[in-house]
């Protein structure tokens, strides 16, 4: 079994920076991207930020600049430092994960999501 546990969300003042972390655990074989997604209230689940096993990175045009997606693979985690904090950026985070598992093919994973909040 294979979970993916975030944490780090919570409620921040315009401007303001939260960090993200997220954990893979379980029967995992390999993990090749990993990544944060979004979803506000009425809104489709959008791309955030993605790296991949090399260390390339991606990321949506809204938080270039702003967010900072990093991995320890040795330790099947992923982060996201979000700084200058926007109101347009509250919403549910997700992580997810393009990974083998031990006795199962390839799959996406997804994280139980944390809420971010950016409010004066």
């Amino acid at each position: 079994q294979v979970q993916l546990v975030e944490s780090g969300g919570g409620l921040v003042r315009p401007g303001g920076s939260l960090r993200l972390s997220c954990a893979a655990t379980g029967s995992i074989f390999t993990i090749y991207d990993m990544g944060w997604y979004r979803q506000a209230p009425g809104k489709q689940r959008e791309l955030v930020a993605t790296i991949t096993s090399g260390g390339s990175t991606n990321y949506a045009d809204s938080v270039k600049g702003r967010f900072t997606i990093s991995r320890n693979i040795a330790e099947n985690t992923v982060d996201q430092q979000m700084n200058r904090l926007k109101p347009a950026d509250a919403a549910v985070y997700y992580c997810n994960a393009t990974l083998v598992r031990l006795y199962g093919p390839q799959a996406w994973f997804w994280g139980q999501g944390t809420p971010v909040t950016v409010s004066s």
